[in-house]
This record gives structure tokens, C-alpha cells and sequence, in this order.
């Protein structure tokens, strides 16, 4: 048995509909019943979502502001009046900021743009940057991918006279900023019928307004600054990311070319994983690491050479962010060993001059390691002050537990899943106390474990290139719309192997019903010593199409896994088993003895005794929890009826046993004899009557070359059966013996016994031993049964 590391949760389908879907969009059941899963229930829904690159975008008047925008932003450039485009330092900001500029250059507008620095100004518009603004003769600002929460600076900027036109998509507080107009579909009574979109989509119905037409040319732009936002991929969103990925693959801007190609991202093949994994990043390093700048010169680059060394300037400063929260993580795991069990619920950890820019993630590899809420702050020892980021899991609002501490956070702000803080250096101990009695009253046992929601189960006989193929006419895949997620049960093992440098990740060959599947797994590589070779797998994971020498076939990328039956783990012979055993969960593993003396003759260490559970023919001592699923069995019994003890006084089954059956003394069981042999020696009684018992075995042991341990279980055999006698080294022969059979000796029966069971423990094949094992196991369900 081997428990997965996530509550798995499949998702049902009412088949009705599934089955609507298969007849009328002609699509397979896997198909029809992810589509299902996204909340699209009505054939209309369906078709829709199918062939939304068929879809016209929405009218850009339907947002609320949009009309006077127009004619404002219209009026600036008729009188060439300055324009500020004030931005943010992510990918959606960088990227709606160079949408913003070269959407009104086309236009012949007299524009510039503004981002503030994350750590001397912090994020949005502030006073400062206006002033110096209007010092310029800046008459116009439009803000992108922020604004809507900055009334101090937007009152400012009234009061000098400037204009400021917000286009934002974040939640607005309960009371909107002054400023002249705002467009952001989520503004309530905003009829716009998709509320989901990015910052730079915001921008990109601007230009789309001021240019009545689609701004083709814009698309790159907007599918990447989408997709690295994390915003629902469905909807209008979808469209943009799907022309949008058309648009980068046909004909990129100079910018993203020279991008693509420090990532090492093949031109003309980029995926959303390519953008959220190799773009996004790299765009998302120059905010991060100092100022946002050089990312929004490479987008509105024009020079080959330019953009070449601006690209290669963002790929060096991801590189160093890398480092950065490498160096980070591991000194935040450090300290989170340190902090109390009793105030782990939620995880606090801080470190002085910790880099402000990847705060946020390595919250998040933290939360990766230990699931648990956790918030990484950023001490400045000079200031006092420390900056922060909180990630979250499902089902606990981080934003909402912040706001019960808001009296130690002078400022804060997020969502559910993420936010950010800055508080006194001397106040985070209160936080973290206030947050775990917080968290204990709000976070279950059921909450504090993954959860992995699956699509389906997909049998193994179905999978095919050509049906994971179709699975594409539901990319681009993100928020919304994730990958599909699958999960393959009663897989046998056809192969095995640890691969990596680091020998971190696995990779199978599956077989069901002579079906084979190839199957990766990353960073499960400590899962190699918990599988038996012949256990039966369920996976889950993500299907793919494995491309080799110009073969394809099928292949699952596996997120999870789980063995629901016991498993014999094989240890007979092996070395070093001591230190094996230590490396099996203490609270599991229970070591079986059958001999008191076998631990000090193996040199059993004195943390490993309290794991021993000593089982003689009369009894069992109990030393621990008899209960631990995982049943070492250490050394030899007497008999097959002390296993039969041991089983019948657990109620249930181990999930696991693992065969040592060690042998301390040298040669225990020697070769049998056979009756011949007993046949020759009792002829040699015969012949002799009378002779010197030592000197009898060494002519023995001379002439017919047996050795002296065999010879004197032979004479032992025949003293029990009174066949002879033996006084003071003398050997003398009983003339009238009863005739009895060999096996009323005890000797020769605790032998033969023995042998049986040192061919069977010791010496029979793995699959043999585990078929033995399984009689018990049946043994204890048939007491189950009985009792229902």
C-alpha cells in the first residue's frame, strides 16, 4: 500500500448531457465530458466554447466610460497634448502599457509612459509621479492595469489640473476614486458581459474603440500579458489567447522574437506553457528585480539589435531571480524547521534584506513544500519595517485572516489566495500568533491536505495519440480552463527506474490487458523505495504525446499516485538493512522477532528496539503499537502457526510487509538427510554395537565425507527413537528396538519442520512468498465477513 500525497476528488457528469454532446458536437465521451467539467452544460454553451476563434470580440462601447474615453483621448491627439501612460511592473502591466503606447502612436498622439519602482514607490499612481507629470506638461494620464484604488494620488491630480482616465481590471474598493472616467468591466453597473478580463485586455478595448477596428497588430501583447496574469481563460479571454498565440506564432514583433529566443522557445510552436513558463517570467524579472523599463523598451522595440541585447538583459535578470529565490527558499525552510508544530498552522517566516521582488515566490514554494497559509516578509533593518507576500490554499482566505490583524498593518491588501503586508519588525510575533489561532479554528485536517480534482478515469485501452490530439480543441489551457487531468487504474508494473541527476524522478512502463503506457513522474523519485515491483498502480496526471525519432505515442505526466493493495517488499539477503529500516516512517513500521536474542546478534540499534514486536509460540510482547501498518519480519519462527498468531491478533491486514528473515546462526539448516543416509548409519549401529562416539563421527566424517554436523543430528535422531544410547562418550546399540517412524523423534520433526520453512521464507520466489502471505490476508476477511 502506498497513500497518495493528495485527496484525489473525480468529478461527475450527468450523462445525459454528456451523451447530447457526443451526438451533436461529434465528439469523443472524453471530450464531451471535459466540457462538461467547465461548467458548460447547454449545446449552445458548448459549440460556443468550441469554436469561439469563429466568435467576434465584444463591442468595446459595451464598457461603461468607453464613449467619453474615446472622444477625451481623441481631443489629446488633435491638439498633440501630452499623454502619460502610467503602468504597472508584471506582465500585465508591462504588456498593457506598450499596448497603450503603440496603440496611440499609431494614431499620431504625443505619448509616453510611467511605471513606478516596486521598492522606492511601491505599487499604483502616486503624487509624486504626477507632480513631476504635470511639471513635463503632461495634460492626459491613463492608467493601465491599475488606478482603481489610488484616491489620494487621482485627487492630486485633479487639484493640478491633469485629466486621468482609469482603465483597470482589479476589484474596485466600495468607493471609486475621482477621477474623470473609469473603465474596468467589473465597475458595478458596468453592462460589459465578460468581467474576467486582463488589465492589458482593458487597454487593448481602447485602442480597439479609438481604431473602430480589432487591433490585430495588438494581439501578441495581449495574449501574453492574459496568460501570465492568471486570469480565467474562458470567455472573450479565450479568444484573445487563441489569436493572440496565432498572432506571436505567425508574425511576432521584434520584442517577443528576440525573447523567444533567449528562452530557447522554437518560433512558430509557442504554447501558453511557453508564455506562463518562459515569457511571462522573464518579462515579470525586470520589476522584480529593479525597474520594469527595459521590459516595456523590448516590447516597443523596432531595432534588431536593441531588442536582441534588452532580451538578453530580462533572460540575465531572471536568472538572478532564480538564484535569488533559490538562495531564499532555502534559508526561509531553515527557519520554518525552527518554528513550534503549534504555530505552523499558518506560516509566518521573515529574514532581514530578504529581496522585496520574490517575496511572493517563495511564499509559494513553501506552500508547496508544507501546504500550509504562509506569508514571507522582508525585514529592512534600517526602517524597522517589513514587507511582505501571502499565498493560500484552497478553501482558507488569506485576505480575510489579514483583516483580523489590520490593527498590525499599517497596510495590506489581496485576495483569497494572495496579498500583500507591511508591518513593524516587532509586531510579526503577534501576527503569527493572532493567524494560527486564526488558522485552528478555520482550517480542517481535510483542508490542510492537497486536494486534486480529476476530470475522469480514462481506461488505459482507450488512450491513443490521436484521442489525446483532440483533447487540443480545448487549449489554450489556464485559470478556467486547466488541463485536463486524468487518472489510470489497476496498472501493473512493466518497468521501473529512477531517472535525474539527482535520481528525483521516475519513469514506468505501464500494462493493462497487453496495453503498455509510458509514464514520467517529476520529483517523486523517493516514491521508487515504496513500490513493489508487482504492485498495481492508480496515477494520476496529465496525457501527452511522446515524440522520439519520428515515432509518437501516448505518454501521462504524473502528478500523483496511490497502490490501494499490501505489498511484499523483498529484503532477504540484503545489506545494510538496518540503515533500511530506519528510513521507513517510525510511526508505521513494526519490526516482528521471533527469537529475544536475534536484535543484539544483528546489532540492532537501541532506537529502532521500541519498534519490536516479540511473538513466541505462547504469546506476543508488545513493545508499541501493534497496529503499524508496515510488518517487518525480522528473523525465522518456529513454526508456521506463530505467523498464524501474529495475523489472527491484528484485526486488519499490514499495507505493507517486508521479508528480512535473517539467519544469526551459521549454517542452521544444513542439507536434510536423506533416508539412505539414515539407512547407512543404522547398519554402521548394527555392525559395530559398541564404539566411541567422537571417534565414531571423525571416521564417518573421513569415509563418507558428510559433515559432522549431520552425522551427530543423525545419532541425536536415533537416541530420541531409543534406537541406541550413549554413555560417557560410548555408544552402545539397542538389539530390540520398537520399529518407529523417523518422525517421532522431536528432533527430526523440528527439523524437517524447519527446512519447510527455510525453502519457503528464505529461499522460495517473490511471487511464491507472496502468495503465502495472501492466505492470511483472506483469512482476516472471512473474520470480517463473519462478523457482519
Amino acid at each position: 500500500m502506498l497513500q497518495s500525497k493528495t485527496r484525489w476528488e473525480i468529478e461527475q457528469q450527468d450523462e445525459a448531457t454528456v451523451n447530447v454532446f457526443v451526438e451533436a458536437l461529434d465528439v469523443s465521451p472524453v471530450l464531451a465530458k471535459l466540457l462538461v467539467n467547465r461548467g458548460l452544460t447547454t449545446l449552445e454553451a458548448a459549440r460556443d466554447f468550441l469554436t469561439i476563434e469563429d466568435k467576434d470580440f465584444h463591442s468595446p462601447y459595451a464598457l461603461d466610460g468607453m464613449e467619453e474615453a474615446v472622444h477625451r483621448i481623441r481631443a489629446a491627439i488633435h491638439t498633440q497634448e501630452k499623454i502619460l501612460v502610467f503602468g504597472d511592473y508584471d506582465a500585465d502591466g508591462v504588456t498593457a502599457t506598450s499596448l497603450m503606447v503603440t496603440g496611440l502612436k499609431k494614431m499620431g498622439a504625443n505619448v509616453s509612459f510611467y511605471v513606478p519602482h516596486r521598492f522606492s514607490e511601491g505599487y499604483g499612481p502616486n503624487v509624486p509621479a504626477f507632480e513631476k507629470a504635470r511639471q513635463e506638461g503632461v495634460g492626459l494620464i491613463i492608467t493601465v492595469d491599475t488606478g482603481i484604488a489610488a484616491h489620494d494620488a487621482i485627487e492630486a491630480a485633479r487639484l493640478m489640473g491633469l485629466d486621468v482616465i482609469i482603465t483597470d481590471h482589479h476589484e474596485p474598493p466600495p468607493e471609486l476614486p475621482k477621477a474623470e472616467i473609469i473603465i474596468n468591466p467589473k465597475k458595478p453597473g458596468c453592462p460589459y458581459p465578460f468581467k474576467g478580463l486582463a488589465g492589458v485586455g482593458v487597454a487593448f478595448k481602447v485602442i480597439h474603440a479609438l481604431w473602430e477596428e480589432v487591433p490585430e497588430t495588438l494581439l501578441d501583447l495581449v495574449a501574453i500579458g492574459t496568460i501570465a496574469d492568471l486570469v480565467p481563460l474562458i470567455d472573450e479571454n479565450r479568444l484573445l489567447a487563441i489569436k493572440g498565440l496565432k498572432r506571436i506564432n505567425e508574425r511576432p514583433r521584434l520584442g517577443i522574437e528576440a525573447l523567444l529566443s533567449v528562452a530557447g522557445i522554437e518560433a512558430g510552436q509557442v504554447s501558453e506553457d511557453n508564455i506562463g513558463f518562459g515569457l511571462g517570467p522573464r518579462i515579470n524579472a525586470a520589476g522584480r528585480m529593479d525597474h520594469a523599463k527595459p521590459a516595456i523598451d523590448l516590447m516597443l522595440s523596432e531595432n534588431a539589435e536593441e531588442a536582441a541585447r534588452l532580451a538578453q538583459s530580462l533572460d540575465e535578470a531572471n536568472i538572478e531571480r532564480k538564484r535569488i529565490v533559490e538562495e531564499m527558499t532555502n534559508e526561509a525552510l531553515q527557519k520554518v524547521e525552527l518554528i513550534p508544530d503549534t504555530q505552523q498552522t499558518v506560516i509566518v517566516v521573515a529574514g532581514e534584506d530578504w529581496h522585496e521582488g520574490v517575496v511572493g515566490i517563495v511564499a509559494s514554494r513553501i506552500v508547496e513544500a508544507y501546504y500550509r497559509p504562509t506569508i514571507v516578509l522582508s525585514i529592512d533593518p534600517e526602517t524597522g519595517m517589513a514587507k511582505g507576500s501571502a499565498r493560500s490554499i484552497d478553501g482558507f482566505d488569506i485576505f480575510k485572516a489579514l483583516s483580523t490583524c489590520k490593527d498590525l498593518l499599517p497596510h495590506f491588501g489581496g485576495h483569497e489566495m494572495a496579498a500583500g503586508m507591511s508591518l513593524a519588525t516587532d509586531q510579526i510575533e503577534a501576527l503569527r500568533t493572532r493567524l494560527n489561532i486564526y488558522g485552528q479554528s478555520h482550517l480542517t485536517s481535510e483542508l490542510l491536505t492537497p486536494l486534486t480534482r480529476i476530470d475522469q478515469v480514462y481506461p488505459v485501452e482507450e488512450i491513443s495519440v490521436e484521442g489525446i490530439e483532440a483533447l487540443q480543441a480545448l487549449a489554450p489551457f489556464g485559470v478556467g480552463n486547466p488541463k485536463p487531468r486524468f487518472v489510470m487504474e489497476h496498472l501493473a508494473i512493466h518497468s521501473m527506474k529512477q531517472i535525474g541527476s539527482n535520481k528525483d524522478h521516475l519513469k514506468f512502463t505501464f500494462e493493462k490487458d497487453d496495453v503498455k503506457l509510458e509514464g514520467v513522474g517529476f520529483r517523486i523519485g523517493d516514491y521508487y523505495q515504496h513500490i513493489a515491483p508487482d504492485a498495481e498502480l492508480s496515477v494520476v496526471g496529465e496525457l501527452s504525446i511522446n515524440e522520439w525519432n519520428g515515432f509518437r505515442k501516448p505518454q501521462i505526466l504524473i502528478e500523483d499516485l496511490r497502490v490501494p493493495q499490501w505489498q511484499l517488499f523483498d529484503w532477504r539477503g540484503q545489506k545494510d538493512i538496518i540503515n533500511k529500516l530506519k528510513q521507513l516512517p517510525a510511526k508505521k513500521r513494526q519490526v516482528v522477532c521471533f527469537n529475544e536474542e536475534t536484535p543484539n546478534k544483528i546489532g540492532f540499534p537501541p532506537e529502532l528496539q521500541e519498534d519490536i514486536l516479540f511473538v513466541s509460540q505462547q504469546e506476543i510482547h508488545v513493545s508499541g503499537d501493534e497496529e503499524r501498518p508496515y510488518l517487518v519480519f525480522l528473523d525465522l519462527p518456529e513454526s508456521i502457526e506463530s505467523i498464524q498468531k501474529l495475523f489472527n491478533s491484528r484485526d486488519t491486514f499490514p499495507g505493507r510487509i517486508y521479508a528480512i528473515f535473517v539467519q544469526t546462526e551459521e549454517h542452521f539448516f544444513t542439507a536434510f538427510p536423506t533416508r539412505e543416509q539414515f539407512k547407512w548409519l543404522y547398519a554402521f549401529l548394527i555392525k559395530q554395537k559398541k564404539f566411541s562416539y567422537k571417534q565414531a563421527i571423525q571416521a564417518i566424517v573421513k569415509h563418507k565425507t558428510w559433515g559432522q554436523e549431520l552425522i551427530e543430528f543423525m545419532f541425536k535422531v536415533f537416541f530420541e527413537l531409543d534406537f541406541a544410547k550413549i554413555e560417557e562418550d560410548f555408544v552402545y546399540l539397542n538389539e530390540s528396538p520398537n520399529k518407529r517412524p523417523l518422525t517421532e523423534s522431536l528432533a527430526y520433526s523440528r527439523r524437517l519442520e524447519l527446512s519447510k520453512l527455510e525453502e519457503l521464507l528464505c529461499y522460495s520466489s517473490r511471487r511464491d512468498l507472496v502468495q503465502w502471505f495472501k492466505q492470511f490476508n483472506l483469512d482476516l476477511t472471512r473474520a470480517e465477513e463473519a462478523t457482519v
